[in-house]
């Protein structure tokens, strides 16, 4: 499966920005993949943000995002969303998505190790 994060850009603190991870490939059913976004802001290591069920109901979050981050999914765009709003400074970096198929019933992951599959990232700066 191939993962194209795209959305970023440069915006300014409180602004807004919603991020796609649209996926692509034969022989890999998208949605029975729990999805996740991870950033890494410079000089640091790359940490989880938010993360969504295949099935859309069950959704995780990084504390600092909580109340202004919204992951979603579009099942038939085979698309997963990250609506990012109340934007701040700290919330610079690139982005990336990733995808893990899991069944049904599995536990939402959320570490960087528990997915195989990733996007190429996408630049989000927060001037202010």
């Amino acid at each position: 499966v191939q993962l194209q994060a795209s959305g970023g850009g440069l915006v300014q603190a409180g602004g807004f920005l919603r991020l796609s991870c649209a996926a692509s490939g034969s022989g890999y059913t998208f949605s029975r993949s729990a999805v996740g976004w991870f950033r890494q802001a410079p000089g640091k290591e790359r940490e989880f943000v938010a993360a969504v069920s295949r099935s859309g109901g069950t959704t995780d979050y990084e504390d600092s995002v909580k109340g202004r981050f919204t992951i979603s999914r579009d099942t038939n765009k085979n698309t997963v969303y990250l609506q990012m709003n109340s934007l701040k400074p700290e919330d610079t970096a690139v982005y990336y998505c990733a995808a893990k198929s899991v069944i049904l019933t599995a536990p939402l992951p959320v570490k960087e190790s528990d997915y195989p599959y990733w996007g190429q990232g996408t630049l989000v700066t927060v001037s202010s």
